[in-house]
């Protein structure tokens, strides 16, 4: 796993750079909280191929689960990739209702996440 740091004003956001799948439960995600805020980031963005496929089924109740941590730490989130491959209005109202928030963001791009981030 590598982590590539930009740096936005003085915000200071982790991007996870890997190819295996490292968010996939509650523990997963505090660990990666933990390790980033320790090494003083501010916002961290995965990619959705690093993020097990139940989360996006919102059913499932794993993504919720997460992301409840991330708010409760104040840490914010931002995911990139092409939700529309999900087929799910329920993912899609989740994700518009996400993207007027601070917290929990999704993106396309890195560049559309960093501005999410920025805003």
């Amino acid at each position: 796993m590598k982590i590539e740091t930009h740096t936005i004003g003085n915000i200071k956001a982790a991007e996870i750079i890997t190819e295996r799948i490292i968010l996939s439960s509650v523990e997963d995600g505090l660990d990666l909280l933990g390790n980033l805020a320790h090494q003083g980031f501010d916002k961290i963005i995965l990619h959705e191929k690093n993020i097990a496929p139940d989360f996006f089924d919102l059913k499932t109740g794993t993504a919720g689960n997460i992301l409840q941590k991330f708010a409760q730490y104040q840490m914010s989130l931002a995911i990139i990739g092409d939700f529309s491959k999900f087929e799910s209005k329920r993912l899609d109202d989740f994700i518009f209702e996400s993207n007027k928030g601070r917290q929990i963001r999704f993106a396309g791009s890195l560049s559309e996440a960093l501005k999410l981030h920025n805003a």
